[in-house]
This record gives structure tokens, sequence and C-alpha cells, in this order.
């Protein structure tokens, strides 16, 4: 049986931002034209593979906007300045790890951070303000004990391991994790896999390189299937191989959660809920930090 990825809820959110949300900020577009739209946008959904997951979909309407609009989202500038931002308090994330009593877990908790600079789960809500809060608070976030103890235990006896990005800025707390983990385990090789093309603010390679994460470790994208996940049938062959070979893989961000939940890897799933279905499918509060083993997840 195939599992399924895509949930009600995330039909209503999804229907709501694409419908009636995009067509409210386009009052000058012709009847007809927005009644094609929300035909193609309809028959998205009634298509849909309930395996797929809602950043499939996103992807197949993008684009749908783009070729009947011109409309495409550009983050370009908040890219930059998140990234430079997040550079700027690099070393001090770096010096405050070296001296924690658990190394590997503070910087699991900045990493988890790093996951609020999402502006297409959090849009124009994403400032900087909340940012350092929640940064200064990070050493407080409550990481389950059996998912972190079987994370390190894979962390030791590993030999390769595959890291999945998500956004802009938070590729710099990845960074710190990643400095991490090869100072703790210097025989893990880590291969760190980027979008392959512009999606939202998501990492491509040219963040890796403005951050400098490729001059520490080996960067490559994942393809040009424009879905702010992983769908494995959409890698490249390089990625897929690179995917299919690591003995632990790290997922950060609820779209490579939404793709790829019970794929069958052995991934940790890294993120914060920044919605409520998520809150209220693990129940915590919005904005908690997970941590979370795809073997351990119910159905």
């Amino acid at each position: 049986m195939s599992v399924v990825r895509l949930r009600s809820e995330c039909v209503t959110c999804l229907l709501g931002k694409y419908m009636n949300r995009f067509l409210a900020e386009r009052p000058g577009e012709s009847e007809k034209k927005k009644l094609e739209y929300m035909q193609r946008v309809l028959r998205e959904f009634a298509e849909a593979s309930a395996s797929e997951g809602g950043p499939v979909i996103s992807r197949n309407i993008k684009r749908i906007q783009k070729e009947m609009f011109g409309f495409s989202e550009d983050y370009t500038k908040e890219k930059l300045y998140y990234n430079q931002l997040m550079l700027g308090r690099e070393d001090e994330l770096n010096q405050k790890v070296e001296r924690a009593a658990d190394p590997l877990k503070l910087a699991v908790q900045y990493a988890m951070t790093g996951n609020y600079i999402d502006f297409g789960a959090l849009g124009n809500s994403v400032n900087e303000e909340k940012l350092n809060e929640l940064i200064e608070a990070a050493g407080e976030i409550d990481i389950d004990e059996i998912e972190y103890s079987g994370l390190r235990a894979d962390l030791e006896r590993g030999r390769k391991l595959v890291y999945l990005t998500d956004n802009c800025g938070e590729i710099v707390m990845d960074k710190v994790l990643i400095r991490c983990m090869r100072r703790l385990f210097p025989e893990l090789e880590i291969v760190v896999i980027v979008r392959g093309t512009k999606v939202l603010n998501d990492v491509t390679m040219e963040d890796a390189l403005q951050t400098g994460l490729s001059d520490l470790v080996r960067v490559i994208g994942n393809g040009d299937s424009g879905v702010a996940g992983t769908c494995l049938a959409e890698l490249s062959a390089q990625a897929r191989a690179e995917f299919d070979a690591a003995d632990l893989i790290i997922a950060k961000g609820m779209g490579n959660y939404e793709t790829l939940r019970k794929c069958g890897a052995n991934v940790y799933y890294l993120f914060l809920c920044k919605c409520q279905m998520f809150a209220e499918q693990f129940k915590v509060k919005p904005l908690t930090g997970m941590l979370i083993n795809d073997k351990n997840l119910e159905e």
C-alpha cells in the first residue's frame, strides 16, 4: 500500500493560498481568465497522488501561475540579507557550540532554529527580532532523547551522511552543525544536497557558495524538479545515487518531511513546526523544534 503524504488540511490551506488569496491580489483580471485558472488549480488537486504531498502540488500550481500570469516569486533580496545576517553570527555560534557540554546537541538545536527563516510557510511574518529571540533560546529546545541517542549512534557508526538543506540563512546554522559533526566524527563522509533550481527562499548552489558551505564540504544540486522538498523519483541521477548510498540522512524543513515521510531510508527530520496541522499532529506548540527518525513515524 502506498504512503499517504497529502492531508485534507493541506488541501484546504493550499486552496486558500493559491485560489482565494492569489486571485484577490489580481482584481483586474478578466472573469474568463480567473475561471480558467481556478479550473486548472482544482484539476491539480483532483488528479494529485496522495503519496506526493503538498510541495508537489505547490510546484505544479506555481507553473500555472507563471504560464497564465507571468507571476513567479523572487526572494533574491531576502536570501542575500539572511545569508549575510547569519554569516555575521557564525563565529559566535561556532564558539558556543565548541564550549557546550554537549556540542552536537547545541549544534542540532541551532540548526532547528534556523528553520524559522521560511518565507514559504511564514510569509512576511519572518523577521530578525523573532529570529534572534529563537537563537537565544535555542539551547532550551527539548529534544527527544531517544531520537537524539539514535542520531548520535548512527553518526558514530555511519560511513556516509547526506544532508538535505532547506532555507537561506538557515544554511549557516547547517554549516555550524556540519562543522561540529566533522570534528566529532572525522571518518564520516558528508555530502550536502541543495535545490538544483530556484524554489522560494530555499538554498541553491549560489547560497552554498555565498556562505562558504561549499568550501567546507561537498555540495551538489538535486536536479530541476522545482519542488520545495525532496521527491526521490525526481532527483537527478547523481543526487539519487548519493541518497541511496548514505547510511543516514538529515533532512531539514517541513517540505522534506512532507515529501519523504515513510520513504524507508534512515532519515532524521529536523525542523520547526510552522503550521497548525503539524503542531496538532505532533501535539506541540507552534515553532517547536522537532527531531524525528523516519522509522519511528506512525503510518
